[in-house]
């Protein structure tokens, strides 16, 4: 006897998640004059992986500096405590915006080679969303397990337990006691 598995009712794919849902805000900015080594130091300190020059009258991104730049000083035995960020910062660093689809900004980072995207609005500088962001959100598409950008990220980028919600208990309620 030949049985067939129960069908079920399909399932409707995942909202694809847009920029703004991923994006973090952009902790990090600069000025053309500052020191590139003043800018490693705040990279190191603020974890992050690229700052962001802003324009002082519209607030646009105006240049990006990233850890590759830093690299490439370095390796080209540049005295980092000398140069200044204008002389390393990509200018007019391509932009996208917060409604933007997270799989349009991997494919402008893939075709383009970038592991940073600036995110812009009406208002100026939103956020920026970086390869690990991107990673993140083609892997687990729902956005609502994400972590928030309020939640303290570890070193591997993911949110320790102690900023997850406790688990459900037998019924499916999240309980106190699960704390």
């Amino acid at each position: 006897m030949i049985q067939t598995a129960t069908q079920r009712p399909p399932q409707p794919p995942p909202t694809l998640a847009t920029v703004a849902d991923v994006m973090r805000p952009p902790l990090t900015t600069a000025n053309t004059n500052d020191h590139v080594a003043a800018a490693a130091y705040l990279m190191k300190h603020a974890r992050a992986t690229a700052l962001m020059v802003l324009d002082a009258v519209t607030g646009q991104p105006k240049g990006i500096l990233t850890e590759a730049d830093i690299a490439h000083a370095a390796a080209g035995e540049k005295d980092l405590n000398e140069v200044r960020i204008g002389e390393l910062m990509t200018i007019r660093p391509t932009v996208v915006n917060p409604a933007t689809g997270v799989r349009d900004a991997a494919q402008i980072m893939t075709r383009s080679h970038f592991r940073h995207l600036p995110v812009s609005g009406d208002s100026g500088l939103v956020g920026i969303i970086d390869i690990t962001d991107i990673c993140r959100a083609l892997i687990d598409p729902d956005v609502s397990r994400r972590p928030t950008a309020d939640t303290a990220l570890g070193p591997d980028g993911l949110a320790s337990a102690a900023n997850q919600p406790p688990p459900p208990d037998k019924s499916g309620r999240t309980t106190a006691a699960g704390r």
